[in-house]
């Protein structure tokens, strides 16, 4: 996960007056973060690539347009989220991220199989089939919560940075946020379940 604090060591001034060195900085700082999102929003990792890729060139494109009203980092997760969407849309053109209606982010399904997982020790949350289970999971979730997921609970932004690398409102964020929590934990509620009944009967 990208430190938050690090962005404070590139210069909103250098970036604007076209300094390569300053940009060459954000891409090193900001490379791991931005593949980590692509990979997690795509589930491929040359389709990461290119995601990678393209959110550098239209950040380097649109340089002059940068006002400096979010941090260099949020501005990169906002091209980068908007890069994923595009080769989403390509698969399936229906795909949207913008606000729904009012009232429409009030109807959260309850999960219909949930798996208390206190009786299983930390370790088994941190084990490579675990994480496996997890981003398959993630996979699952619509794109508009994706992208939510993603941005708060893995890459750690806080809810006004997820608002403004979206443009969603506070409570489209924290609305999509629950629902993409519900749902995951349903999902891997089944992994777990299997996971803890091995426990037990050991």
């Amino acid at each position: 996960m990208m430190v938050i604090s690090s962005q404070s060591e590139i210069s909103f001034q250098a970036l604007k007056s076209g300094d390569r060195a300053e940009f060459a900085r954000l891409v090193d700082l900001a490379t791991p973060a931005i593949y980590r999102l692509g990979l997690k929003m795509l589930g491929n990792s040359q389709d990461a690539e290119d995601v990678l890729q393209n959110t550098f060139l239209k950040a380097l494109q649109s340089l002059d347009d940068f006002e400096g009203r979010s941090s260099p980092m949020t501005w990169l997760y906002r091209i980068a989220v908007n890069e994923a969407l595009m080769l989403i849309r390509r698969r399936k053109p229906q795909v949207e991220i913008a606000d729904e209606p009012v009232g429409e982010s009030d109807d959260i399904i309850a999960p219909v199989q949930l798996t208390d997982w206190c009786c299983l020790p930390e370790s088994e949350f941190l084990t490579a089939e675990s994480k496996k289970a997890l981003d398959a999971a993630i996979q699952t979730l619509p794109e508009k919560l994706r992208a939510v997921f993603i941005l708060r609970d893995i890459e750690g932004l806080s809810i006004q940075e997820t608002m403004e690398a979206l443009g969603l409102s506070d409570t489209a964020v924290k609305s999509r946020l629950l629902r993409a929590r519900l749902h995951l934990r349903e999902q891997l509620s089944v992994y777990f379940g299997g996971r803890l009944k091995e426990e037990i009967n050991k």
